[in-house]
């Protein structure tokens, strides 16, 4: 936020002689105290002559120099504005005798200048591109010079371009096909290469990483998975290449589409044309998928994280098993111990049962001896009790 400065104004003394003129008898507008806030180009001007300590000739003799240097920067006398990195790209020979009626097969972001942005290049960005092409080519600029006899037909393909890339239906079927983009499908490195490499983990990552993003931007389903680095857990590798494996492209190839011969009003003609092209965007589309799961297939194939995440897998069912013979090595003796101390138990139980059926036997035994003789006392006391009733 601005800071207000109050600044005391001291007004200067009345000239000699000086009379005040006569009222208008209207009445003036009441005093009103302001404020002044420092902004503004004349406050601007202050602060640059005060930090720099210009008298006001130097500083408007350096603001005269600094206007006349953009002046001779731009070429045309009008203020440089920022091109938002858009640039100034080499026109080859090829790139300006280009026929406007081969529209189709012309690359739109060269014809712009935007061969560094393509797919990136926003609709600001677009629009300077568009508006430095018709400066430089416009049929009436050129008009008169000798050589130039081609400049109407690359300013129809610069009106073409920026037509497409302006639409954005359009321009989204023209990025499905973009020429810069099939031309760079011979960089995906094979199978035999990434194995013969002096250092394959290197060559893998830095030859498939920049393949997965190109993909990625015709990929429906965002964000996608990038390739990664060679530490990623096995869950993190297999979600990538379950991603890339039912990859969803909205590459559609209507771009390529032929088009209904002008003038032709016959339906059956464009039913066929129609169907043709259905076909031809379907064949397109197949091959299109076919590719990436080819791309996708060979990454799978050399990926040094899988051989890894193998290796540790095994490292640890084997150290599982060692610990599993060792616990049951360990188990087993204690069994055959306890077994041991259980027979011993049993034996001892048994032969103390033993002697307790032993005494057992032994006291019923002598109960019953002397059983017989208490019956035998009793019948020979009877006896004699009888013997002496008879006397």
């Amino acid at each position: 936020m601005a800071n207000v400065v109050e600044l005391p104004v001291v007004p200067p003394p009345l000239l000699a002689g000086w009379t005040a003129p006569q009222g208008s008898g209207k009445s003036s507008a009441p005093l009103v105290e302001r404020k002044l806030l420092p902004a503004g180009e004349a406050y601007l001007a202050h602060v640059r002559r005060a930090v720099h300590n210009l008298t006001f000739e130097e500083h408007d003799k350096h603001a005269e120099e600094e206007r006349k240097r953009l002046e001779a920067l731009n070429g045309s006398g009008a203020v440089i504005e920022d091109d938002l990195g858009v640039g100034d790209e080499k026109e080859g020979a090829d790139l300006l005798l280009l026929d406007p009626k081969e529209w189709k097969k012309q690359d739109h972001y060269a014809v712009l200048g935007l061969s560094h942005l393509r797919y990136l290049a926003t609709e600001d960005q677009i629009k300077i591109a568009h508006r430095k092409k018709v400066l430089k080519h416009h049929p009436d600029k050129k008009a008169g010079q000798v050589g130039d006899a081609n400049d109407d037909a690359f300013f129809k393909c610069i009106q073409k371009a920026f037509e497409v890339l302006t639409n954005p239906e359009r321009r989204r079927q023209f990025d499905s096909v973009d020429p810069y983009f099939e031309l760079m499908q011979d960089d995906v490195p094979t199978q035999s290469q990434v194995t013969k490499h002096k250092h394959p983990e290197k060559f893998f990552f830095e030859g498939f990483a920049p393949v997965f993003e190109r993909e990625a931007r015709f990929s429906r389903k965002q964000p996608v998975p990038m390739l990664g680095v060679y530490e990623d857990s096995k869950e993190t590798v297999e979600a990538f290449y379950d991603f890339w494996y039912n990859f969803d492209s909205w590459r559609s190839f209507e771009y390529l589409d032929k088009e209904v011969n002008e003038g032709s009003d016959n339906r059956d003609d464009k039913r066929y044309t129609e169907k043709k092209n259905k076909s031809e965007r379907a064949r397109r589309k197949k091959e299109d998928t076919a590719r990436l799961r080819g791309i996708v297939d060979t990454a799978l194939a050399v990926d040094p994280r899988i051989k890894r995440i193998r290796q540790e897998e095994k490292e640890a069912r084997e150290a599982k098993k060692k610990g599993k013979g060792a616990v049951n090595g360990a188990g087993g003796a204690n069994s055959k111990q306890k077994a041991e101390e259980e027979k011993q138990k049993a034996e001892e139980d048994a032969k103390k049962k033993e002697e307790e059926e032993k005494v057992a036997r032994a006291e019923a035994k002598k109960a019953k001896a002397a059983a017989a003789n208490a019956a035998k006392k009793a019948r020979r006391a009877q006896r004699v009790a009888e013997g002496g009733d008879a006397a």
